[in-house]
């Protein structure tokens, strides 16, 4: 009992010294700049020693002396970061500042440097917070925001956590933690948000300028062998990371007919209004095998996926068979196939398989697969996200030349969700003819097989997989 009331009273005390940092924090943002933040920030935690207000040193000091300490030291560290970010990032002439502040963690001093006891076990401290997911988090941030700062450096990007700012799906599970604040949540969707809004628009004057190529070409009849005079029109940047080939070809796949001349959402549609008439789990899974593998007709697919998902169908929830059909065994079964088709866990990354199936039928189709998931069941959505988000904190330090398979499901997950779930209008693809910058349409299969997948496939799995 005794026990129990002294972890209470060191909870209680943790939280009222953190309280008053906090709001020290916040009191200095309305004063000083951020060059001034980021030295405060210095000396009360990587050095640990100098700060010039009192009280703010003894709490930190209480904070770090308690001996429920760890992690209750990342979650409050993590906290003040979130408070000045959150600050800084309402203001564009601020916001650049952030990366510079998270920086100040990669200098943290040796323990044994300090000389009084509570320095050194908060330099410890600040040590070890490198190895957490918070940090790893913030390092991320950090990334995003470094990037949104350059023009025109696609090429020039390194490895493949620094195209986080690319895929602002990955967001919400790669930038925020347990332990993030309501506010500093907000300020996540705030830049999700915009990035989504900058891609779409970005996109959609692309379509424009492939289309108004298409319709010059037609006019002045140069489709016909004849080069087009590209300086009619002002070029627009293609705002993916696919060639204008891939990009054409992926386009028409999400926005056209896939499959007896059904678009993915006719499919969907048809799919769910039959589904409402299923008595039964064991019929709604026979059907959703139908669903799910039509258009799966390679080799590949008949020897090897299309018996994989069967089996997972059959793994689900077998003691229901006779059960009526209703959203949590939806939500249930699509949540098993995405981590069976993609990956588990942080704690089982093994994701051999994932890359054999995009070996083998191309990203394409596997990114057609998956949505046909989403699309039945919107809830499952974030799910996908998360399994996209494990395998991108896996590879974020590889780079990105050596992960094209992964660099290229990224961008058709980022159109696919943009044509499905987004706010722009790409119906201007359907006119885009056939000139010397579009191409015409090419199955899946023909399109992304290349020599040596197995090759591929043997590389990725003994370099990466584990």
């Amino acid at each position: 009992m005794a026990t129990s009331k002294k972890v209470k009273s060191n909870f209680q005390l943790i939280k009222e010294q953190s309280q008053i940092i906090y709001n020290h924090l916040q009191d200095c943002l309305q004063e000083d700049s951020p060059e001034k933040i980021i030295e405060r920030f210095r000396y009360l935690f990587i050095k640990g020693t100098g700060y010039n207000n009192l009280q703010v040193r003894l709490a930190l000091d209480g904070i770090v002396e308690s001996s429920i300490v760890e992690q209750d030291f990342y979650c409050f560290l993590n906290r003040c970061f979130q408070i000045i970010i959150n600050y800084w990032h309402k203001q564009p002439n601020l916001k650049n500042s952030i990366p510079l502040l998270i920086a100040q963690l990669d200098l943290a001093l040796p323990p044994n440097s300090a000389h009084s006891k509570s320095s050194r076990k908060l330099r410890q401290l600040v040590r070890n917070f490198q190895q957490t997911e918070q940090y790893t988090k913030l390092k991320c941030l950090s990334n995003l925001i470094s990037q949104r700062r350059k023009n025109d450096t696609l090429q020039t990007f390194e490895s493949v956590g620094n195209l986080i700012q690319r895929y602002p799906y990955l967001h919400q599970h790669c930038l925020l933690s347990e332990d993030s604040s309501y506010e500093f949540q907000k300020t996540i969707k705030t830049i999700q948000k915009q990035i989504q809004c900058r891609y779409e628009l970005e996109l959609s004057q692309y379509v424009t300028y492939r289309a108004r190529l298409s319709e010059i070409a037609r006019k002045s009849k140069v489709s016909n062998g004849k080069v087009l005079n590209k300086s009619l029109i002002q070029p627009v940047k293609n705002p993916t990371l696919l060639s204008d080939r891939k990009l054409d070809s992926t386009l028409r796949q999400y926005l056209g007919k896939v499959e007896k001349n059904y678009t993915y959402k006719d499919l969907a549609y048809n799919f769910l209004n039959h589904s409402a008439d299923i008595t039964s789990y064991k019929v709604f899974k026979n059907d959703f095998y139908e669903y799910l593998t039509l258009g799966l007709d390679s080799r590949y697919c008949h020897s090897k996926l299309n018996p994989k998902i069967y089996q997972w169908l059959q793994e689900i929830l077998p003691d229901i068979g006779s059960r009526n059909l209703d959203e949590f065994t939806m939500i249930r079964a699509c949540s098993y196939l995405l981590k069976s088709l993609i990956v588990d866990s942080k704690k089982n990354p093994d994701h051999y398989l994932f890359i054999d199936i995009v070996a083998n039928i191309g990203t394409t189709q596997v990114i057609g697969l998956l949505l046909k998931l989403v699309l039945i069941c919107s809830k499952v959505k974030p799910y996908l996200e998360q399994r996209f988000a494990i395998l991108f904190s896996h590879y974020e330090s590889f780079a990105k030349d050596e992960l094209m398979w992964l660099i290229n499901s990224l961008e058709k997950l980022q159109l696919a969700f943009t044509i499905h779930f987004g706010k722009v209008d790409l119906s201007l693809v359907k006119i885009i003819g056939s000139t010397e910058l579009t191409y015409s349409k090419l199955t899946m299969r023909n399109q992304e097989q290349v020599t040596g997948n197995r090759e591929l496939v043997e590389l990725y799995s003994l370099k990466y997989s584990h």
